[in-house]
């Protein structure tokens, strides 16, 4: 039986993929990627911690508000104390709404990354024109701020239609973050050309984690921890990303940064062993390997 299929990329079992080595020789890229949000008041779409799936409503508007009243701010200190790169998915409506924002983050030499205008709205159910629309906004609104356009996108709720690799790839995004299929890149079909596949955790995320699975701050540390000591020991045999995923009005609260602190201090101590790093270097390198090496990446037209 021939099920549907995406046609986007083919299948690979990671143990059969040639290998190779991140800069200095590392085994485990390591990714620290935040997201910066902004939400319509009392409409569209939006978490609440205390009561999962509740209506909009001015209260946790107000909860999810304090990420750029706030929380953004203790997480920026705390990166800056354990100078830890960072990139941030960054919905076009914030760098409006909190002009701060953009150049405290250019100030650190941290990495923009398209993530829609707001994540009141989701891609998914729109027209293929409108869908553009909002990437292409997206796209103008961040280069007004941060002084260049963005190479990466992660889409709200990382959701997709059947044409958005198409369309970013078209509106020149070289990279998305939508897609955890592997702990590996991989290249990916669109018309206008290969994008690639950078790994972004579902599961080492503080948002499904702490907000709709309801895990505390503690034991959202324990599971960075224990996904970055198996990866690191995975990583003997092949080359792997390790990308630690969130939200500014989730672990941007107190009491669960003093963990998180912890978890990314372990990290910290084997920082000679793996290359921390931000999700547009990575890309980078990855399309400069030989081609053969990446999944896909008999696509890539011939050097030279």
């Amino acid at each position: 039986m021939k099920l549907p299929s995406h046609g986007r990329y083919a299948p690979s079992a990671i143990p059969t993929r040639p290998d190779y080595r991140w800069p200095n020789g590392a085994r485990l890229a390591v990714l620290v990627c935040n997201n910066i949000e902004h939400f319509a008041y009392r409409a569209g779409m939006g978490s609440d911690s205390a009561q999962p799936g509740a209506p909009q409503s001015f209260r946790n508007y107000a909860w999810r508000d304090y990420g750029n009243r706030v929380g953004l701010w203790n997480m920026l200190e705390m990166l800056d104390e354990l100078e830890i790169p960072s990139a941030h998915n960054v919905n076009s409506a914030a760098l409006d709404y909190m002009p701060e924002i953009a150049p405290a983050l250019l100030a650190r030499g941290d990495e923009f990354i398209g993530h829609g205008r707001s994540n009141a709205e989701r891609q998914d159910t729109l027209w293929e024109e409108d869908e553009r629309r909002l990437i292409v906004e997206t796209r103008d609104a961040i280069t007004r701020h941060a002084g260049t356009p963005p190479r990466g996108w992660l889409g709200p709720y990382l959701a997709q239609s059947h044409v958005t690799l198409d369309l970013l790839r078209e509106e020149g995004f070289g990279y998305m973050m939508d897609l955890p299929a592997d702990d590996q890149p991989f290249w990916m079909a669109t018309r206008a050309g290969p994008i690639l596949s950078v790994p972004y955790s579902i599961e080492l995320n503080d948002s499904p984690a702490m907000v709709f699975r309801q895990h505390s701050g503690r034991e959202f540390a324990e599971m960075i921890i224990d996904q970055f000591d198996e990866m690191l020991a995975q990583s003997k045999r092949r080359p792997l990303v390790c990308s630690i995923v969130l939200h500014t009005f989730v672990v941007g609260q107190p009491f669960r940064l003093r963990p998180l602190r912890d978890a990314l201090r372990h990290i910290l101590r084997h920082r000679d062993e793996i290359w921390l790093t931000r999700p547009g270097t990575l890309a980078e390198h990855v399309a400069g390997l030989p081609r053969g090496l990446v999944p896909g990446s008999e696509m890539l037209p011939e050097p030279g």
